[in-house]
């Protein structure tokens, strides 16, 4: 997606970019962004300058769902280091995330122990694609992790600095010795 194709997206999602304007510039990293927790507050991604991120599009009825046992493994190893695991559920794959945000805190706390940073669900791609995954999928923006989301668990890992560094599929797992040694290489 272009930077232009995106600007027009999220004006017509929000009705206004960053700014008040339409014709805003593009985001230049992460974290200009402000999400919605799973339990409804804002939370402006700028609060994670200076941390590494895996930014991760999660399910709870899917083959990879005991990915979450990964990630929170991967995040408690790594916290302290300054790792942390933003989960984003979305119901854009075979209706595999269909419950509420509620529904989806309780499941995730419940079967797998998840302290991890949990937000709102969002939509990861299709014509409602909530801008941080048009910005995270763009080629303008990431030419060497563009194109869309697959499937979920697909992850991202962002730098320090808020740009993207790697994309792993749905098939890579959190604890797999390629996406270990991409944090542990963000983190020095």
């Amino acid at each position: 997606m272009s930077l232009m194709a995106y600007m027009m997206m999220v004006g017509s999602l929000t009705g206004t970019a960053k700014g008040s304007r339409t014709d805003a510039p593009a985001p230049e990293s992460v974290h200009e962004f402000t999400m919605k927790s799973i339990d409804g507050a804002d939370v402006p991604l700028a609060r994670y300058k200076g941390k590494v991120l895996l930014i991760v599009n999660v399910a709870s009825k899917c083959g990879y769902t005991p990915q979450y046992t990964g990630l929170e493994e991967l995040y408690r190893r790594y916290k302290d280091k300054g790792l942390m695991v933003l989960g984003f559920p979305a119901n854009n794959f075979g209706w595999q995330e269909p419950g509420t945000d509620a529904d989806i805190k309780t499941f995730c706390s419940t079967n797998y122990n998840v302290t991890f940073a949990m937000f709102s669900k969002i939509s990861v791609k299709g014509s409602d694609q909530h801008p941080l995954y048009a910005y995270l999928t763009s080629e303008d923006a990431n030419p060497a992790t563009a194109g869309g989301v697959k499937w979920n668990f697909t992850k991202y890992l962002v730098g320090k600095d808020g740009h993207v560094i790697a994309k792993f599929g749905s098939g890579t797992e959190p604890l797999s010795e390629e996406l270990v040694k991409a944090v542990e290489t963000a983190l020095k």
